[in-house]
């Protein structure tokens, strides 16, 4: 072979040679891959022992570090406890039993099914009653009872009695409420009629209500929360110095502590006013309820005074005043001049006459002139009278009264024109005029009494204050 193709033959060889070598590998990665590592094992196990220590002495240090990391990082809150190692000792224990209901301590009408029946306007308990099959000698045995028969006499709209029926329509129980505290249940049975009773728990809450005058004292309390029974009891408290027909003005506010009377949840009623504020072309009046050591109730100021005067201005709830107090006036019947020594108050006959303050009845009968006529010792040398009156209350000559109690009826008994009361106010028997004549201050608490009465009024009359000032902050 010429040296030229010998030259070019072992260049292609070696080309060819080369080529191969880069496949081949590629072919066979896996197997490869597989042998060098089997091979690095092998000649790892085959190592020198010294070569082994190095690498067990790295992962001794790496080991050791991962330790410290481990207890110097800081660990999570944990929510629950650690157990606490003790030793319990476990002992069997009998179980208490359950109670036994029996029928003393289940309710007497737990399974009665009442039946409530509301007080309509014009009913009787008779009439209810009848409809329900309660006959008339269970009804005359329940009111033999004393203590039930206002209950089932003065009976009201909207009061309720509930009644039970069997099966087949008799009547098995009734309940009726005689009391606000009590409440009675009757069941009938082969035996006849059985009544019992059950005490009802009444709670009275302290309420507080603060209205301004608009239009009328009732839309103002209206608004303030208070009903009309509440807003003529706050008129009652303050009528001895507000004249409530006459002397409001828009502008004019109250503020007033009264209580409620609630039980089992349910509201009742408003009950009676506490204390209270009146501000009446900016002057305040204070009213605090005020029971005495001797059990008597009303209202005082602040300082410690009565506010219910010694006589009252008007003793009748009148219309119009007929006929002024006059020396000199034209008898409307007699057709002459003489003096009228007295008011003469125009009311509906029958219209309740009250008197003017506390006293004993020294006359009542027939004067000419003044027809039926009652004349009232005051002491103090003061004295009234109650001319033309139709009729007499039940008291008797001789019988004190109270202030304000009802002692006749408005008439035109004696010579009288048309219905009307005929009042006059005496001192030491002079005649004297009662719209003018400078009434009597009433007699102050003694120095104890006072003493107990600021104890007791100090912390509604605080809180009375504190409800004005956060109107008056409210109102900035």
């Amino acid at each position: 072979m010429p040296q030229t193709n010998r030259v070019a033959h072992f260049i292609r060889l070696t080309a060819h040679r080369a080529a191969r070598g880069r496949h081949l590998p590629r072919r066979h990665f896996h197997f490869y891959k597989s042998h060098v590592v089997h091979s690095w094992l092998r000649k790892a196990t085959a190592a020198p022992l010294s070569w082994r220590h190095r690498h067990w002495l790295l992962a001794a240090i790496l080991f050791a570090a991962v330790a410290v990391i481990g207890l110097l990082a800081p660990r999570g809150a944990n929510a629950t406890r650690d157990p606490i190692a003790s030793d319990f000792i476990t002992l069997d224990l009998p179980v208490p039993p359950l109670p036994v209901q029996t029928q003393d301590t289940a309710p007497p009408d737990a399974d009665i099914d009442w039946r409530t029946v509301s007080v309509q306007p014009g009913q009787t308990v008779g009439a209810i009653f009848h409809a329900q099959g309660v006959s008339g000698n269970d009804l005359h045995t329940l009111l033999l009872d004393s203590a039930n028969k206002d209950a089932l006499v003065r009976i009201h709209p909207g009061e309720e009695f509930a009644f039970a029926h069997a099966t087949d329509g008799h009547l098995t129980a009734l309940r009726f409420d005689r009391d606000e505290k009590t409440q009675v249940t009757v069941t009938f049975d082969a035996k006849g009629m059985h009544q019992s009773t059950a005490a009802r728990d009444v709670e009275r809450r302290s309420e507080v209500a603060h209205g301004i005058i608009t239009d009328s004292l009732f839309d103002a309390a209206n608004r303030a929360g208070m009903d009309d029974a509440m807003v003529i009891k706050l008129a009652d408290a303050f009528g001895y110095d507000i004249d409530f027909a006459q002397d409001l003005r828009p502008g004019d506010s109250f503020t007033v502590i009264y209580d409620s009377v609630w039980r089992e949840g349910e509201k009742l009623r408003d009950g009676d006013i506490l204390a209270a504020y009146f501000v009446n072309r900016g002057k305040r009046f204070s009213a605090i309820r005020y029971t005495d050591s001797r059990g008597g109730t009303m209202f005082y100021s602040a300082d410690g005074r009565p506010l219910r005067k010694s006589f009252l201005r008007t003793p009748v709830a009148f219309t119009r005043i007929s006929s002024f107090f006059s020396l000199a006036r034209l008898h409307p019947i007699l057709g002459y001049t003489r003096a009228h020594q007295g008011v003469d108050y125009a009311a509906p006959t029958g219209t309740p006459v009250h008197a003017a303050g506390d006293g004993r009845i020294v006359f009542r009968g027939w004067q000419h002139g003044y027809g039926n006529v009652v004349i009232i010792d005051h002491g103090r040398h003061f004295s009234t009278l109650y001319g033309h009156m139709s009729r007499f209350a039940n008291e008797r000559v001789g019988q004190h009264v109270s202030q304000g109690q009802t002692i006749g009826f408005v008439g035109m008994t004696g010579l009288a024109t048309g219905p009307h009361l005929h009042y006059e106010f005496r001192v030491d028997g002079v005649h004297r005029n009662p719209l003018t004549v400078t009434l009597p201050k009433p007699e102050p608490l003694p120095a104890a009494e006072f003493a107990r009465f600021k104890r007791e009024s100090s912390p509604m009359l605080a809180k009375l204050d504190k409800l004005d000032s956060l109107q008056l902050a409210s109102a900035k």
